[in-house]
């Protein structure tokens, strides 16, 4: 009986402001690294909410709770050698924590990626309405406006997207999990 070693998992984790370019930056990742044969899943931030999150809504505690769901789901995946590519808002700096520490305690890779991408060309991206229903007062508590959004302090790599494209972000998430030895 032979034994073959498990793939290595890992948990990116891209947080940024809504129309950031987060999800498209792990699609184009997660592409990659399937054409090189690894297990890859995209927890994408809105299917999360409507399934598993399902019922919460945009308060700290409950976006802390959707935080934490996602990032048990992650957990269990990298722990078995999935290479999770989370990207989703995660608005609150204590939220992201206890995600790490989560990873931390199993010995799980976690990378943290701030998709930071101003405002300004977030709200003319708005590929969901999101800035245009705020603006004309049919949307409250919209992260980066008038809901708090705390950047990483310290995060493995911060992606400015509005001075490249979703290919350069990408492989510059990429060239970070190739230094760590996780591709």
């Amino acid at each position: 009986m032979t034994t073959t070693a498990r793939a290595q998992g890992a948990t990116v984790w891209l947080t940024g402001l809504p129309s950031a370019g987060k999800t498209t930056i792990a699609r184009v990742l997660g592409s990659r690294l399937r054409a090189e044969g690894h297990r890859v899943e995209v927890l994408d931030g809105d299917e999360i909410r409507r399934f598993l999150s399902a019922g919460l809504g945009f308060s700290r505690e409950d976006r802390n709770t959707n935080v934490q769901r996602i990032g048990l789901v992650a957990e269990v995946l990298a722990r078995n050698g999935v290479l999770a590519l989370v990207p989703v808002i995660a608005p609150y700096a204590d939220s992201r924590e206890a995600v790490a520490k989560r990873h931390a305690a199993s010995g799980t890779p976690y990378v943290e990626v701030h998709v930071a991408t101003p405002v300004e060309v977030c709200s003319v991206r708005d590929v969901k309405g999101l800035y245009a229903r705020q603006a004309a007062g049919r949307l409250k508590g919209l992260t980066g406006i008038d809901d708090p959004y705390e950047p990483p302090l310290d995060p493995a790599l911060t992606l400015e997207t509005d001075l490249q494209t979703p290919e350069e972000s990408a492989a510059s998430v990429y060239a970070v999990l190739s230094a760590r030895g996780l591709v």
